[in-house]
């Protein structure tokens, strides 16, 4: 059964840092971009970061460029997203997704949610 599982979301205050997670099973890793998107209430999910199967170099929101960080560790079969200097905005929903070989990013993350107080 393939599956995404999120942690590290919470409450933070405006400034502050988190760290989330997201740990993949029942699929090979290594073959699948990963990317991260978000979606605060009643507005539309959107793209915040992702890193290609290949470990090349990692793409990013405007919005997020310079704050957010993401990794991954194959051998570990997670993706982090490091977030710093997080802002009101920032509050969402956070998803992991999947996608084999530049596909479409087809497996989805039950979500970890975001709080940024100000």
């Amino acid at each position: 059964q393939v599956r995404l599982v999120e942690s590290g979301g919470g409450l933070v205050q405006a400034g502050g840092s988190l760290r989330l997670s997201c740990a993949a099973s029942g699929l090979t890793f290594s073959s699948y971009d990963m990317a991260w998107f978000r979606q605060a209430p009643g507005k539309e999910r959107g793209f915040v970061a992702s890193i290609p199967w290949s470990r090349g170099r990692a793409n990013y929101a405007d919005s997020v460029k310079g704050r957010f960080t993401m990794s991954r560790d194959n051998a570990k079969n997670t993706v982090y997203l490091q977030m710093n200097n997080l802002k009101p905005e920032d509050a969402a929903v956070y998803y992991c997704a999947a996608g084999f070989l530049n596909g479409a990013y087809n497996v989805w993350g039950q979500g970890t949610q975001v709080t940024v107080s100000s």
